[in-house]
């Protein structure tokens, strides 16, 4: 049996046969049984910094929100918040004032583009657990409100596989996982989904693969980070797609513009607007209930 540091080297060069192909990015995906009443709830996440996470979650859910849904997107990333620096917003409010009680989730609710609403994280989620049971049940009922209020509830998190974000992806049903094709965002993409095989089992885990030069580039490292997640983890995730490398997408970040609104034709644009449409057609978790993310997140925060 292969060590760790063995199995990443096989990930990384690609020696590990597939079993078959991935699927394209046009491949149909079956149409979602998800009930109503409750937003879906992703997870975006990566194994290291700069591979472009966040752009990714905010181009994501403008995307999304053009296609007809209720998108709310939340700035967890408690080091490196910088949802609002993307979209040129100025939040006056973030999650910490909601749970210490000052405001409620539609007072520091920002409205971006498209009608996305933005939360921003602030410091506030370090101060999970510490909740009384009289705080948690408010957060629950402002929590779940919320989620009634949205078809999606995009979650930012950090970088890597610190405590706090763990909590995040434990409590996930659906977690992205985004990477490139430089060999140490593949190892570290790869110890996100051991920690998700381990932790959270259960959960629908897609790959995108960002900033690709190359189409073969991108579907090697969609195809080695599946087999080597099935192979030595016996744990399936599901190849979302790629988003090709745009030298739009640096100047609208400088800009303080996301690209897919100055540039909605754009080759990134156009690649993001395809994950958003196959999400919308993957099936979702019916056996899912309102609430059950937050609980969830409160209960792991408090361990």
């Amino acid at each position: 049996m292969h060590d760790q540091a063995e199995r990443l080297r096989e990930l990384v060069n690609g020696r590990i046969k597939k079993k078959g192909p991935v699927e394209s990015s046009e491949s149909t995906i079956p149409r979602s049984h998800r009930p109503a009443g409750h937003g879906r709830i992703i997870a975006v996440t990566s194994g290291k910094g700069g591979v472009g996470k966040t752009n990714l979650a905010v181009n994501l859910a403008l995307s999304l929100a053009t296609l007809g849904q209720r998108v709310i997107l939340i700035d967890t990333d408690l080091g490196l918040a910088n949802i609002d620096l993307v979209l040129g917003l100025t939040p006056e409010y973030h999650l910490g004032h909601f749970f210490a009680g000052e405001r409620s989730l539609r007072e520091i609710a920002i409205e971006g583009p498209y009608g996305v609403k933005v939360i921003a994280g602030g410091s506030g989620l370090q101060e999970l657990a510490n909740l009384s049971e009289r705080q948690m049940e408010r957060c629950l009922e402002h929590l779940v409100e919320l989620e009634e209020e949205a078809d999606f509830i995009l979650f930012d998190t950090g970088a890597g596989i610190s405590h706090k974000v763990v909590q995040f992806l434990v409590a996930a049903d659906e977690v992205l996982v985004v990477t490139t094709s430089e060999p140490t965002a593949i190892a570290d993409a790869y110890g996100v989904i051991k920690v998700l095989a381990k932790e959270n089992p259960q959960a629908q885990v897609y790959l995108v693969v960002n900033m690709v030069r190359l189409e073969s580039e991108g579907k090697q490292v969609l195809e080695r980070l599946q087999m080597v997640a099935e192979k030595f983890l016996d744990f399936p995730v599901e190849p979302l797609g790629m988003v090709f490398y745009d030298a739009l997408v640096p100047k609208a970040v400088k800009k303080q513009e996301p690209f897919f609104m100055t540039h909605p034709q754009a080759t990134a644009s156009q690649n993001i607007l395809g994950l958003a449409k196959k999400l919308l057609a993957f099936p979702e978790f019916p056996e899912n209930s309102p609430g059950g993310f937050w609980r969830r997140l409160l209960r792991e925060a408090r361990r």
